[in-house]
Protein backbone atom coordinates (compact mmCIF):
# COMPACT_ATOMS: atom_id res chain seq x y z
CA UNK A 1 0.00 0.00 0.00
CA UNK A 2 1.00 3.96 -0.70
CA UNK A 3 1.79 5.97 1.72
CA UNK A 4 -1.53 7.91 0.49
CA UNK A 5 -3.63 4.61 1.23
CA UNK A 6 -2.57 4.23 4.62
CA UNK A 7 -2.77 7.49 5.83
CA UNK A 8 -6.86 7.31 3.90
CA UNK A 9 -7.03 3.86 6.02
CA UNK A 10 -6.09 5.83 9.18
CA UNK A 11 -8.29 8.46 8.26
CA UNK A 12 -11.28 6.08 7.93
CA UNK A 13 -10.53 4.27 10.83
CA UNK A 14 -10.23 6.94 13.36
CA UNK A 15 -12.95 9.69 11.95
CA UNK A 16 -15.49 6.63 12.42
CA UNK A 17 -14.92 5.88 15.79
CA UNK A 18 -16.78 6.69 18.90
CA UNK A 19 -13.48 7.74 19.83
CA UNK A 20 -13.56 10.69 17.63
CA UNK A 21 -17.02 11.76 18.08
CA UNK A 22 -17.54 11.58 21.82
CA UNK A 23 -13.79 13.88 21.57
CA UNK A 24 -14.97 16.12 18.76
CA UNK A 25 -18.24 16.87 20.75
CA UNK A 26 -16.14 17.55 23.73
CA UNK A 27 -13.65 19.61 22.02
CA UNK A 28 -16.60 21.64 20.63
CA UNK A 29 -18.76 22.62 23.76
CA UNK A 30 -15.21 23.25 25.39
CA UNK A 31 -14.46 25.74 22.45
CA UNK A 32 -18.25 27.34 22.74
CA UNK A 33 -17.96 27.44 26.67
CA UNK A 34 -15.04 29.23 26.50
CA UNK A 35 -16.12 31.95 23.74
CA UNK A 36 -19.36 32.60 25.50
CA UNK A 37 -17.82 32.79 29.12
CA UNK A 38 -14.83 35.23 28.35
CA UNK A 39 -14.96 38.81 28.37
CA UNK A 40 -11.91 39.70 27.22
CA UNK A 41 -10.34 37.34 24.58
CA UNK A 42 -12.96 36.19 22.70
CA UNK A 43 -11.22 34.07 19.79
CA UNK A 44 -14.36 33.44 18.32
CA UNK A 45 -17.98 35.24 19.27
CA UNK A 46 -21.42 33.92 19.36
CA UNK A 47 -21.93 33.03 15.98
CA UNK A 48 -18.85 30.98 15.98
CA UNK A 49 -18.03 32.06 12.48
CA UNK A 50 -14.22 30.79 12.86
CA UNK A 51 -15.32 27.25 14.38
CA UNK A 52 -17.72 26.99 11.32
CA UNK A 53 -14.77 27.60 8.92
CA UNK A 54 -12.95 24.89 10.88
CA UNK A 55 -15.77 22.38 10.83
CA UNK A 56 -16.65 22.46 6.93
CA UNK A 57 -12.56 22.61 6.44
CA UNK A 58 -12.91 19.21 8.57
CA UNK A 59 -15.33 18.15 6.38
CA UNK A 60 -14.36 18.98 3.09
CA UNK A 61 -10.99 16.65 3.76
CA UNK A 62 -12.28 14.10 5.28
CA UNK A 63 -14.85 13.72 2.94
CA UNK A 64 -12.69 12.59 -0.22
CA UNK A 65 -10.24 10.46 1.77
CA UNK A 66 -13.23 8.83 3.57
CA UNK A 67 -14.65 7.82 -0.35
CA UNK A 68 -10.69 6.96 -1.45
CA UNK A 69 -10.72 4.06 1.62
CA UNK A 70 -13.98 3.32 0.67
CA UNK A 71 -12.85 3.00 -2.93
CA UNK A 72 -9.96 0.52 -2.44
CA UNK A 73 -12.28 -1.55 0.09
CA UNK A 74 -14.78 -1.90 -2.81
CA UNK A 75 -12.17 -3.21 -5.02
CA UNK A 76 -10.89 -5.50 -2.67
CA UNK A 77 -14.83 -6.89 -2.31
CA UNK A 78 -14.54 -7.42 -5.98
CA UNK A 79 -11.60 -8.96 -6.04
CA UNK A 80 -12.54 -11.63 -2.92
CA UNK A 81 -16.14 -11.90 -4.86
CA UNK A 82 -13.84 -12.87 -8.01
CA UNK A 83 -12.40 -15.12 -6.10
CA UNK A 84 -15.24 -16.95 -4.66
CA UNK A 85 -16.96 -17.17 -8.19
CA UNK A 86 -14.09 -19.19 -9.38
CA UNK A 87 -14.05 -21.40 -6.45
CA UNK A 88 -17.73 -22.12 -6.45
CA UNK A 89 -17.48 -22.55 -10.56
CA UNK A 90 -14.51 -25.19 -9.62
CA UNK A 91 -16.48 -26.81 -6.69
CA UNK A 92 -20.02 -27.22 -8.72
CA UNK A 93 -17.79 -28.96 -11.48
CA UNK A 94 -16.29 -31.33 -9.29
CA UNK A 95 -19.65 -31.86 -7.79
CA UNK A 96 -21.46 -32.61 -11.51
CA UNK A 97 -18.33 -34.98 -12.07
CA UNK A 98 -19.04 -37.04 -8.45
CA UNK A 99 -22.98 -37.43 -9.35
CA UNK A 100 -21.45 -38.31 -12.96
CA UNK A 101 -19.21 -41.26 -10.81
CA UNK A 102 -22.12 -42.29 -8.79
CA UNK A 103 -24.63 -42.45 -11.55
CA UNK A 104 -22.16 -44.74 -12.92
CA UNK A 105 -21.77 -46.73 -10.18
CA UNK A 106 -25.33 -47.23 -9.36
CA UNK A 107 -25.95 -48.30 -12.94
CA UNK A 108 -23.14 -51.01 -12.51
CA UNK A 109 -24.74 -51.91 -9.45
CA UNK A 110 -28.21 -52.37 -11.82
CA UNK A 111 -26.55 -54.66 -14.06
CA UNK A 112 -25.07 -56.44 -11.51
CA UNK A 113 -28.61 -57.82 -9.59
Amino acid sequence: LTLGQKSADLVTRVAGSWYFIISLGILLLIWMTLNMMMVKYKWDPYPFILLNFVLSTLAAVQAPIILMSQNRQAERDRINQRYDYLVNRKAEREIEDMQRDLNEIKEMIRKLK
